[in-house]
């Protein structure tokens, strides 16, 4: 999931966005209105968290301007102040959900989870099966069939995405856009030396892999591994 936090301190935003980082998420950092609108016009954010009091727009001027683009993207607003109504106002111009700093970390990521599970994607249960794994969405905890599989970050947060979109080819470019976040070199083998590592933690030794590629096309997660070859 790709995530786009709007904030302009800094200190906070790094900070935020290196917890973020640990739970799997990709994501890119703004710290003004404009630049946040420039981004999410062209890139396809799974969520995106936003200060209210920004400089050059603020927060509940994007949020509105989102809206008024027709963009759904959840949007997780969060602010210093507790006013109620300032919270109405960030709900009346569009926002899904509402955070009062200073707020709990594990809060914020079950609000975050919350909205993107009813937004602008089809809601998915917290708990994903497809085949012989099962992914807790929530503890980012992986099984297959039974047996826990260690994933690093970004192993699982590529699982995940390609677990959500099952029996679908996805390209690369739609891996990097939701799974990598700016940094990401469109030249590297960054996504394939990934898939190969799953592969070696997901697939049974003599089974066809749960990871088919599809070549010049990109690759796909199958329910049922037992017609695809491993390429």
């Amino acid at each position: 999931m790709r995530i786009l936090l709007v904030e302009d301190e800094a200190r906070a935003a790094q900070a935020l966005a290196k917890g973020l980082r640990e739970q799997t998420y990709a994501v890119d950092i703004t710290g003004d209105g404009e630049s946040a609108l420039y981004q999410a016009a062209i890139t396809d954010y799974d969520a995106v968290v936003l200060d209210i009091a920004l400089p050059v727009h603020d927060g509940l001027t994007v949020c509105r301007r989102l809206r008024e683009r027709g963009s759904r993207v959840p949007v997780l607003m969060l602010t210093a102040r507790d006013a109620v109504d300032a919270r109405i106002a960030g709900l009346d111009c569009g926002a899904d959900d509402y955070l009062t700093k200073p707020y709990d970390f594990g809060e914020l990521l079950a609000r975050l989870r919350a909205v993107i599970r009813r937004g602008h994607r089809p809601i998915a249960p917290s708990v994903l099966r497809a085949g012989p794994l099962e992914l807790d969405t929530g503890a980012h905890r992986v099984t297959s069939g039974g047996r826990r599989v260690a994933l690093t970050a970004r192993e699982y947060g590529l699982l995940e995405f390609l677990v959500r979109r099952a029996n679908t080819i996805v390209g690369r470019a739609e891996i990097a856009e939701h799974v990598w976040d700016s940094s990401y070199d469109a030249m590297s083998n960054v996504i394939d030396v990934c898939v190969q590592r799953l592969r070696r933690k997901l697939d049974e030794p003599g089974q066809p892999s749960l990871i088919e590629t599809r070549r010049g096309e990109g690759y796909m997660f199958t329910e049922d591994a037992t017609d695809s070859p491993r390429a």
